[in-house]
């Protein structure tokens, strides 16, 4: 979803991107379940991407640009307390070009947080616990559990994207002068 809003959103100012096709699927990353930081957000966005694109070329397939998603945490000490957010990264590459950008981040409550790096499980479960609905991940996401629905996880990654494309859509400002 996130994705076809976001090549909707960029098709309004590039024509080209009106009639995009678009191919998903699942893959693995070697980052962990629930990434506890920038660095793993980002390398799992990354490895994602490219693990798209060899699937589909073992597939005979292509595509113009492979994009990879990742969620998870990412926290920081400031004045000696601890603060978590819930933060996601987009990559995108075409094999030459690339393009990074990151979902806007919220607060992650503190007994939350614990729950799932304490306890090494992943977000997803945790917040089906807590909410007592199954599979809020494919739904609302946390982002929709937190934000009381004014941001869910799919609206979070359309920022993500529409940055991660920038490099193809507007070439002018990322081509060295």
């Amino acid at each position: 979803m996130a994705v076809r809003a976001s090549i909707a959103r960029v098709g309004e100012i590039d024509s080209s991107w009106a009639d995009v096709d678009l191919i998903a699927r699942p893959v693995e990353t070697n980052v962990p379940a629930m990434p506890l930081n920038d660095w793993e957000l980002m390398q799992g966005a990354r490895e994602r991407a490219l693990a798209v694109r060899d699937l589909l070329r073992k597939q005979r397939r292509d595509a113009d640009i492979f994009v990879g998603l990742e969620g998870g945490f990412h926290s920081i000490s400031l004045g000696g307390e601890w603060h978590t957010f819930l933060k996601g990264w987009a990559y995108a590459t075409d094999g030459k070009a690339e393009g990074f950008g990151a979902t806007p981040s919220i607060s992650v409550p503190t007994w939350l947080a614990k729950k799932v790096i304490e306890g090494r499980r992943e977000l997803g479960l945790v917040i089906d616990e807590v909410a007592g609905i199954q599979d809020i991940r494919s739904r609302q996401g946390a982002w929709g559990i937190l934000s009381r629905e004014l941001v869910t996880r799919s609206m979070s990654f359309e920022v993500a994207l529409i940055a991660a494309f920038a490099p193809f859509y507007n070439k002018e400002m990322y081509t060295e002068r």
